[in-house]
């Protein structure tokens, strides 16, 4: 599918990092980027958000290179988008489809289909609900009679009926997924979760950890599913490590919410791996972007280990850095070639054995209460 991609500077600093994203998160979409077309506003047009002379260039390019769709790097109303559409006469999309796109290409457990269908309907019950405003300010007339009337009331219902019934399947899984927690909640397991932005390498590390063989690929949202597996460490005992859905800026909310499952994996961890492409030259952006959403979803109070990963592409040699209390606070390690793994099982291990002395040092603190009262 071949696309034109535009992206509009409003000032901030990440504009060319975010229309690079743009082109890998298209790219893993599947579609062939043919042009780029940028321009520079204060703000969006209410109409065609890059206003009617810039259309008109996009509109040139559709017709000149052949293109049959249109791509933007922002968030569309549905008005801005039936009109775009009117005028390029080819399909447009915008971030937060685009992305959706992608993880209903990649979701595989039932699951993650569950919470993309989810987030999908989510985000055409706005597009629906506006799109037949044609329909209702006209108020019957000829050949709108009855039905046409109708029509908006029934498309509402049944989309309303759908999400009731994916939100009721959601909350089931996610009672299967805390029961699963509680039990290994009950075997003392340190669980540790990958989280990072989307490419990484998490699952590239994940795999060289577990020897799991997830899917791992050098493309946005590779991983979709979370996957946990067990790793033994030695004197540290057993730990569970779960490789999770990649993060990016702007996630739609809409996903945030349906992957609640999902990241409470990651809410629930012992200690969280963050996995730094320290390869990218907006590696710094990207941390803060994650933890942003971390902090949205909860998990910001969880012991975080930095791992800057890719360091054979970035001319860094194996290391680690300590932080306050002697504890490993971060590693510079290549997860493809293996340099530095060891020091990161060394880091695992540090930690599951802080977190062990201090669940015995609470549970004696509790024996030694109950032996006052009694």
């Amino acid at each position: 599918m071949r696309a034109v991609l535009v992206g509009v500077d409003f000032g901030k600093e990440d504009f060319t990092a975010s229309l690079e994203e743009l082109l890998l998160l298209s790219r893993s979409a599947g579609a062939d980027p043919i042009s780029i077309i940028t321009c520079k506003r204060s703000n969006p047009d209410a109409a065609l958000f890059v206003g009617s002379g810039k259309s008109d260039e996009i509109a040139h390019a559709v017709a000149d290179n052949q293109l049959n769709i249109a791509i933007f790097n922002h968030v569309l109303s549905p008005a801005q988008q039936r009109n775009l559409e009117r005028h390029l006469k080819i399909r447009v999309i915008d971030r937060t489809s685009l992305i959706l796109d992608i993880f209903a290409q990649r979701a595989h457990s039932h699951e993650g289909k569950v919470q993309v269908e989810l987030a999908q309907l989510q985000h055409l019950s706005t597009r629906l609900i506006r799109g037949w405003t044609h329909l209702e300010r006209q108020k019957g007339g000829i050949g709108l009679r009855g039905p046409g009337e109708t029509q908006l009331e029934t498309d509402r219902r049944l989309l309303g009926d759908r999400v009731k019934m994916l939100k009721a399947k959601m909350e089931k899984l996610h009672k299967q997924r805390e029961t699963q927690r509680r039990s290994r909640g009950r075997g003392n397991a340190f669980s540790v979760s990958l989280v990072g932005y989307t490419n990484a390498g998490k699952s590239t590390l994940f795999n060289a950890l577990t020897k799991a063989g997830a899917y791992a690929a050098d493309q946005l949202f590779a991983t979709l599913d979370t996957t946990s597996r067990r790793l033994y460490l030695g004197d540290a005992g057993s730990v569970v490590i779960s490789d999770t859905v990649g993060f990016i800026r702007e996630l739609p909310p809409q996903l945030v919410a349906a992957f609640r499952a999902t990241l409470e994996e990651t809410i629930h961890a012992d200690l969280l791996i963050h996995v730094v492409d320290a390869s990218s030259p907006v590696r710094l952006d990207q941390i803060q972007q994650v933890n942003q959403v971390l902090k949205e979803i909860g998990a910001d109070h969880i012991p975080q280990l930095l791992v800057w990963n890719k360091i054979d592409l970035a001319s860094l040699e194996p290391s680690l850095e300590m932080g306050e209390y002697d504890k490993i606070h971060r590693i510079f390690l290549s997860a493809h070639s293996g340099a530095g793994m060891d020091l990161l099982r060394h880091a695992i291990a540090q930690h599951a054995n802080l977190e062990a002395a201090k669940r015995n040092n609470d549970h004696q603190s509790v024996e030694l209460n109950d032996a006052r009262f009694n």
